[in-house]
């Protein structure tokens, strides 16, 4: 294995452990959005398209018992970590895993699914237009498609935390956001007029916000951690220092005001979904 590969194989890795912890403290909320979407029938053929670790993939098969899922996905970490956990809860034989980009490779063949889930996906895409055009041409004539994006990364400090620099990730969000909307153009997109420009009638469009205190969930502040981390990568030569120094004393497990060491940790984060059916005509 190259260096590179090897790189590659580890981003993977830590990706696939910080959904794990996504979907651990957001489960709740993506359940209320699958039971939210406006079927007319309950699917038996399914896509998630962008799986990752699977939290909707798990989830849409709890609520859909006798539902198949094809699960695809860029990374083989990603699926691997799906597979294993859909072995730990029993439907590994509802589940088919697909390795794909489908940016730069042929589509796989998906059949003609009653629904098709992506979450948190598009944005990532080059062309997501293209991918709408894409799935609306296999899904059933009755299928829907549920498109679910960020509408707010999470947050976790008290608004005015932490006590030596008040508004800190408030300021690192307005930085991130400038940062990531160069390298994700499609991120926060009008999905709305995207879907009908692929040829979608959107049926329904809800946000749903959640908020998950440290002392309800264990793996809160794991997240919180994560998403910290992850944030001060990105920041490094944009941040003001004093700011980018107070994110470090948060990151410091040897400093007082380490994350885990915080006992006011609140996961605030909020995701839209539009429910959409191929236009008629």
């Amino acid at each position: 294995m190259t260096h590179v590969q090897t790189h590659h194989h580890n981003h993977d890795t830590d990706q696939a452990d910080y959904l794990a912890l996504e979907a651990a403290v957001l489960a709740e909320q993506t359940a209320a959005i699958v039971d939210w979407l406006p079927l007319r029938t309950s699917p038996r053929h399914i896509v998630d398209l962008g799986s990752g670790t699977g939290a909707g993939t798990l989830a849409i098969l709890r609520r859909f018992p006798e539902a198949q899922v094809i699960a695809v996905d860029v990374s083989a970490a990603h699926l691997q970590r799906l597979r294993e956990e859909a072995q730990v809860r029993g439907v590994d034989d509802r589940i088919r895993t697909v390795q794909a980009d489908l940016d730069h490779s042929a589509w796989p063949s998906l059949g003609t699914p009653d629904l098709v889930w992506a979450s948190a996906s598009l944005h990532h895409m080059a062309r997501p237009e293209d991918a709408l055009r894409t799935v609306r041409g296999v899904l059933a004539p009755d299928g829907l498609l549920a498109l679910v994006e960020l509408a707010a990364f999470p947050r976790f400090l008290p608004e005015d935390g932490p006590e030596d620099r008040p508004g800190l990730e408030e300021r690192c969000h307005e930085v991130g956001d400038r940062l990531r909307a160069e390298r994700l153009p499609h991120l926060g997109a009008d999905w709305g007029s995207t879907l009908a420009a692929a040829g979608f009638t959107v049926e329904g469009e809800r946000t749903v916000a959640v908020k998950v205190e440290g002392s309800q969930n264990e793996a809160v502040g794991a997240f919180a951690l994560a998403s910290m981390q992850r944030l001060r990568h990105s920041l490094e030569g944009s941040l003001d220092p004093d700011d980018l120094a107070a994110v470090d004393r948060l990151l410091d497990a040897d400093s007082p005001g380490y994350l885990l060491h915080r006992d006011d940790l609140t996961v605030r984060a909020e995701r839209t979904v539009w429910a959409a059916r191929p236009a008629a005509g």
